[in-house]
């Protein structure tokens, strides 16, 4: 008999939600503390004039600090102003996206039943009598759009959290590394609990508004509830390809000529890309991946409802079971609340040397306690034995199956974190050789650093394997699900940690910009270097449950649709495999193509200012920032979206043309193939990137011997830098969007396709 009922999970499903959007608050509180002057020079709390500690540093190292602070205002305003600006032109495009897609699942649902509105016999259980097909396809579109307006929110305060803190992060760094690291930190955190609790808070009440209407047809509700992880996956597509494409055409330009040609420092203000290479970090960066996780979430926590709802939760109407999926989610706030008090509060970091270790802490400590809770929940929500529906078998699970099951997409989920640590940090081998690659050049550095990336696919797609087959045998698609899950228990750490990276990234660029002294650079190099690794461990924890999440849609799909059987020796499914398993290479290839076609643009353009700007290289001219955003939000706006049209349509077109078997093998090539893909290519770059910091920094006799800055071995690593920028920030991040956004639509989609799918097959 389980302890917490019905009337407990209504009351600590929303309170979950609601302590994490207060602690959220709570973090951009303290953050707002450090005092920034209004970007029109008026004093904004006297930091000008006193440091924390008390002392004058408004002459220290030289440096007018109330000119510096001023700089900082003005330099983080215009960022502020040109992420908003390039956000708000995306979604005005997505509007309309938002709109037809809507109007195309309105259709094409309400047309399999012939837009009935009698109520019709249930799917899994004839006798019983369910809504019409008419108001399962109007909800799905509420849902829909939901979720697509949730994800938008969810990018849009990230970015605004960002460009809040990115120049408190960089004065706090005057005084010292541990300071700028909590700012950091914090600010991450306001994103990650604003984010993981709206999300949950936003579900939550749409399923209960949903129930209002559907009574109690469960199969119905959950069925139409999955339009809230399509919408919230369709936007985060656009939202990661447009905003990969924008920050990575800035960021090759700016590397490509102000580093390598130019010999100027990193953002340094004569270089024309330098603010669209700042604000590329917060769109980009930011606001696609929290609407990406964000999508993760949606979908995991859709897919595993769908298929409790055929459960006996569903039949037996067991509610506070039913919601075990939010009950897990809702726990997960709570830990990763208490793991981030350990690194704001009560673990100091005090040299560069611990800000690497209080990261990989932080997913440490958030899985052992997460563990814990899911143990809690488990045993405190579910009845002791029950059945799940296991493709036409009824299959009895106990509880602790599915603890087992969750645990083990959190426990995988902490081993690819390391495995991506230890292949993409500069404080391990791989990285260290990959520099050391580019004493012979460029050539050499590229070829390291493709090994590096295939090769840390090995131990992540066998951690991924075990999960799956653990959870599948225990608990059938259900336990996937959850696996799926578990994973994103921890997203609030996961995204904190995730946003940092950018945060500490901006802070560098403002440091360097406003003159600040060489010392507070090297302190957010140092920053920013650690943040690069927690970047790629948290595209290796997006990759690893896209895989999972796309799975467990791929079963409820099949279950949904009525596919006996995925046969691979059928030609029906091995063709729809091949043209799965290709699929990520096409979009690779369009996403690759666009941001080569702006950069290149850029680097014509920077090099045009250069030669004919007078006085730019000596500092005494001032370059033309605004064209290089120009350029950078024209080629994001227009080339983002020919990828999310493939990514889009292939469904649609797989199934009304070729029918059910055909989709359900281009899903499956396209999780097989996509999964492996992103992670080599997310973690090529990450190499290459640390690899040129690792030389930067010097701080071993190994890394002295390849630089200064400039040196022949340090220029070779700037260029793999940049094949490597749209590798991980862009096609990288956006494949595990792609496997998982075209199983959800499926699952959407699978009634009418069930219903008037195959139309050339069906003659052949």
């Amino acid at each position: 008999m389980a302890v917490i009922g019905t009337a407990g999970a209504e009351v600590l499903i929303p309170l979950a939600a609601v302590i994490g959007i207060a602690f959220a608050v709570f973090q951009w509180y303290a953050v707002a503390k450090v005092p920034v002057p209004s970007h029109d020079g008026e004093d904004g709390g006297g930091a000008a004039q006193k440091g924390r500690s008390g002392h004058d540093e408004s002459a220290e190292d030289g440096v007018d600090y109330r000119q510096v602070e001023a700089r900082c205002a003005e330099i983080q305003h215009a960022i502020s102003i040109g992420a908003t600006s390039f956000l708000f032109t995306e979604y005005r495009y997505l509007a309309v996206f938002m709109a037809g897609f809507a109007v195309v699942i309105f259709m094409f649902l309400g047309s399999a039943q012939r837009f009935s509105t009698r109520p019709e016999p249930c799917t899994y259980d004839p006798a019983r009598m369910c809504r019409p097909a008419l108001a399962n396809a109007a909800f799905s579109m509420i849902a829909f759009l939901l979720g697509a307006l949730t994800s938008v929110m969810s990018g849009y305060l990230g970015m605004r959290v960002a460009t809040f803190a990115n120049a408190r992060t960089a004065l706090e760094a005057r005084r010292g590394v541990g300071r700028a690291f909590v700012v950091a930190f914090r600010s991450g955190a306001a994103m990650g609990f604003l984010l993981a609790s709206s999300a949950l808070f936003v579900l939550y009440v749409a399923i209960n508004l949903f129930g209002v209407y559907y009574g109690d047809d469960w199969g119905g509700l959950y069925e139409s509830i999955t339009g809230y992880g399509l919408g919230g996956s369709s936007m985060a597509l656009f939202g990661r390809v447009g905003g990969g494409i924008y920050t990575k055409a800035a960021d090759v330009g700016a590397d490509l000529v102000g580093k390598v040609e130019r010999n100027i420092p990193e953002d340094d203000p004569r270089n024309p890309e330098v603010i669209a290479d700042n604000v590329g970090d917060n769109v980009g960066d930011i606001a696609g991946m929290g609407s990406d996780l964000f999508g993760s979430y949606a979908e995991s926590s859709c897919a595993a409802l769908f298929v409790a709802s055929i459960s006996s939760f569903g039949t037996e109407h067991n509610f506070a079971a039913m919601m075990y999926p939010l009950l897990i989610s809702a726990m997960g706030i709570v830990v990763c609340l208490a793991t981030t008090v350990v690194a704001t509060d009560l673990a100091e970091v005090k040299t560069v040397e611990e800000i690497g270790p209080a990261l990989k802490r932080q997913i440490l400590i958030s899985t052992v306690l997460m563990t814990v809770g899911i143990a809690i929940v488990s045993f405190l929500v579910l009845p002791h034995s029950f059945t799940l529906f296991d493709f036409g078998r009824r299959k009895l699970v106990k509880n602790w199956y599915l603890f087992i099951c969750v645990s083990a997409g959190l426990w995988a989920g902490l081993v690819i974190g390391y495995v991506t640590e230890y292949f993409t940090s500069n404080a391990c081998r791989p990285v260290q050789a990959v520099a050391n690659s580019c004493r012979t050049g460029a050539a050499t550095n590229v070829i390291f650093g493709l090994a590096v990336g295939y090769k840390s696919v090995i131990v992540p797609i066998f951690a991924i394997a075990t999960a799956i087959y653990a959870s599948f045998r225990l608990a059938a698609m259900y336990g996937i699900a959850l696996a799926a899950l578990g994973m994103l228990s921890t997203i609030a750490t996961g995204l904190s940690i995730d946003a940092y990276g950018p945060i500490s990234d901006n802070a560098g660029g403002i440091a360097e910009m406003s003159g600040m002294p060489h010392v507070v650079r090297e302190r957010t190099d140092a920053l920013d270097a650690a943040g690069n690794t927690t970047a790629a461990i948290g595209k290796g924890f997006a990759i690893g449950s896209a895989a999972l999440v796309s799975l467990a849609l791929f079963g409820a799909y099949v279950s949904r649709a009525g596919v006996a059987a995925v046969d691979v020796l059928s030609p029906r499914v091995f063709a729809g495999l091949l043209a799965g398993a290709m699929l990520p290479y096409w979009f690779s290839a369009m996403t690759m193509r666009s941001v080569g076609s702006a950069a290149l643009a850029m680097v014509e353009e920077v090099r045009r200012q250069f030669d004919s700007i007078p006085g730019l290289m000596e500092g005494t001219a001032k370059p033309d920032y605004a064209t290089c955003v120009k350029i950078s939000t024209d080629a994001s706006l227009k080339k983002m979206l020919a990828p999310g049209a493939l990514v889009m349509l292939s469904p649609l077109v797989a199934g009304t043309l070729f029918g059910t078997e055909t989709l359900a093998g281009l899903l499956a090539g396209a999780l097989v193939s996509g999964v492996q893909v992103a992670i080599s290519a997310s973690n090529s770059g990450g190499a290459w990137d640390n690899a040129k910091k690792y030389i930067e920094a010097g701080a071993s006799a190994e890394a002295r011997a390849l630089g200064p800055k400039g040196s022949d071995a340090h220029k070779a690593a700037v260029i793999g830098d940049t094949i490597g920028d749209p590798l991980k920030d862009t096609s990288g991040p956006s494949l595990n969007i792609l496997i998982k956004l075209m199983a959800v639509e499926a699952l959407v989609f699978a009634p009418f396709f069930a219903a008037h799918g195959g139309l050339i097959f069906k003659h052949l």
